[in-house]
């Protein structure tokens, strides 16, 4: 039931590891996966499961990403597939994942309460909800952090960033690590940092605070809607894995993940969504705090999801078109030619 998911591909940022003063800087591009993000590793894993338990019906919770997922292999498994959307979901999302013709329902209120209900009302109506913390999907998150593994010669990179919302994957990616220490495959564990948007962020709040739980924030004022879950369901089992293994958890503004969403995009040709480029706007946070340097070892960021899923936020991007007349094609790239600095 593939649809080609895994082996993305481990890219090298020269220019965004420069400009920070860093020679080992790398993006592992989840975006490259069939429906454009890092969930197609776990809804493979939980689909097969489910197909080979004998399930006839999926579903799960979605913010985004999840729901297109989850649809497309549904739909090569010919399983009947439902969408549970959060309120505020983009119409992108909406339109991704209805191509593929499942049951999408928008339904009102808590994200939390929305997600537990879910799993009950499943278990009664015969429908396998894999959602965001399945112990199946997050057995397919596992495969990222080994390709790292394999892609950087059989090692575990010093620092490995990634967006946090619900909490699944980055423990999926976490026990990953695990596994390749337990085995005696690696000598160093990462140093794992996951990361939030200023306007949800529970869990960074939490870590920054030294507290065991997190608190639901009063207001949440989200960009980066993938990442927004004022309620994660992993979100206490992320505070204790990351202390325990002495990682860190942070916030970026807007401002901090859309600018790095831009310099991943003009510097090293990755477009991808404004929820992913959190990961380079958290490195260049600790590079600026001096808590990384050059000695600090490489850094690799999971770039979640492709920017092709976010089309609204490019309407305030500036682009400059100079348009001309065919006779002046000449002299205008002249012109242009001679106002770019050189390289």
């Amino acid at each position: 039931l593939s649809l080609g998911e895994g082996m993305t591909p481990l890219v090298r940022l020269e220019r965004a590891g420069a400009a920070m003063g860093l020679s080992a800087v790398y993006a592992k591009n989840a975006a490259q996966n069939p429906t454009g993000s890092f969930k197609d590793r776990g809804t493979a894993v939980a689909v097969q499961k489910a197909v080979s338990l004998g399930f006839k019906r999926i579903g799960t919770v979605s913010t985004g990403n999840m729901a297109a997922s989850t649809a497309a292999y549904g739909a090569r498994a010919g399983l009947e597939t439902f969408v549970l959307l959060k309120e505020g979901t983009a119409v992108t999302s909406l339109k991704a994942a209805g191509i593929h013709g499942p049951r999408l329902i928008a339904v009102e209120g808590d994200y939390g309460s929305l997600f537990r209900t879910s799993l009950d009302v499943g278990k009664r109506l015969g429908i396998s909800f894999m959602n965001s913390i399945d112990p199946y999907r997050m057995e397919g998150y596992k495969l990222t952090a080994f390709e790292i593994y394999l892609q950087m010669g059989r090692r575990s990179p010093r620092f490995l960033f990634v967006p946090l919302s619900s909490g699944g994957h980055l423990l999926g990616l976490m026990r990953a690590f695990d596994d390749l220490e337990r085995e005696k495959l690696i000598t160093t564990y990462p140093t794992f940092v996951g990361v939030q948007a200023q306007g949800c962020d529970p869990l960074a709040a939490a870590f920054a605070a030294g507290l065991d739980g997190y608190e639901r924030p009063t207001e949440v004022r989200p960009i980066a809607h993938a990442i927004s879950n004022p309620t994660p369901p992993a979100g206490n089992a992320v505070l204790r894995m990351i202390r325990d293994r002495r990682g860190i958890l942070l916030a970026v503004t807007d401002e901090e993940m859309l600018e790095a969403q831009r310099e991943l995009a003009a510097a090293e040709g990755l477009f991808c969504q404004p929820e992913s480029a959190t990961t380079l706007a958290a490195l260049k946070k600790l590079v600026a705090a001096g808590r990384i340097a050059e000695k600090s070892g490489d850094a690799v960021l999971v770039l979640t999801g492709s920017g092709l899923k976010t089309p609204h936020l490019l309407e305030s991007v500036p682009v400059e078109v100079h348009r001309i007349p065919l006779s002046g094609l000449e002299s205008c790239l002249s012109r242009l030619i001679r106002s770019t600095p050189p390289a």
